[in-house]
């Protein structure tokens, strides 16, 4: 006799969804085809934030909700966008292309400036740290390295974001 799967195919993908979410709910905008990655990498005046999202446990949990708490400061990138790791593998293989130097590595975030790499946050530098301390990291960087008015959403609006602090990310339950 077989086991019953863990997870139904509806309720991965209602995770996935989100995780997506997170993100997209403050301002962040996917990527998730080459073109639509290559399109973003054109535009290269400015600073540009790329997170690459993840479902790898905690350290995605809490890069996510870092990267919120870091977008309501007063200072953030120009443009904001997301590839999802393992998700839309074509997206992200194209904007690993744009960093050759940089070894593969989900959750992370960078900070492009003018097309220049000018930041970087691997995994290794987000696991075992809450997404407070994500943040802190990302304000100051952004502080420094950018000159947008932040935030990226309304206080109001991101005080609806879908994030919980369970273990930093949302995941609906499964009943």
């Amino acid at each position: 006799m077989g086991m019953t799967p863990l997870y139904t195919p509806q309720d991965i993908q209602r995770m996935i969804d989100a995780m997506r979410e997170e993100l997209t709910f403050i301002g962040v905008r996917e990527l998730r085809t080459p073109a639509e990655v290559d399109a973003a990498f054109a535009n290269q005046a400015g600073t540009m934030l790329l997170i690459v999202n993840s479902v790898c446990g905690c350290a995605a949990g809490n890069a996510r909700p870092g990267v919120a708490l870091a977008l309501q400061g007063k200072t953030i990138p120009d443009r904001l966008y997301t590839v999802f790791a393992g998700q839309d593998p074509a997206a992200t293989q194209r904007a690993r292309e744009y960093m050759p130097e940089v070894p593969p590595s989900s959750p992370s975030i960078f900070v492009f400036k003018d097309g220049e790499l000018i930041y970087k946050m691997h995994r290794h530098q987000i696991e075992g740290r809450d997404a407070r301390a994500v943040a802190i990291d990302l304000i100051q960087a952004f502080s420094s390295l950018c000159s947008a008015p932040g935030p990226s959403v309304p206080p109001e609006v991101f005080a609806k974001s879908p994030s919980v602090h369970v273990c930093g990310s949302q995941i609906p339950t499964v009943s």
